[in-house]
């Protein structure tokens, strides 16, 4: 099943570290489920100076 992710970063942000926290183990397993390129996500997040941190599983 295909999830939705926000196509606006602040939004994607909020949304992508919601899921790492409270369901996925790593950015790989979230992309994965929600069928969405990982780089994808990590490029609009680094648009607004975010980056993926395994060691805390989140954008920071």
């Amino acid at each position: 099943m295909e999830m939705s992710v926000p196509k606006d970063p602040v939004m994607l942000l909020s949304y992508v570290n919601t899921q790492l926290r409270d369901y996925y183990s790593s950015l790989e397993e979230l992309c994965r489920a929600a069928d969405v390129p990982q780089a994808e996500i990590t490029e609009k997040l680094a648009g607004i100076d975010y980056r993926y941190d395994a060691a805390v599983n989140q954008f920071v």
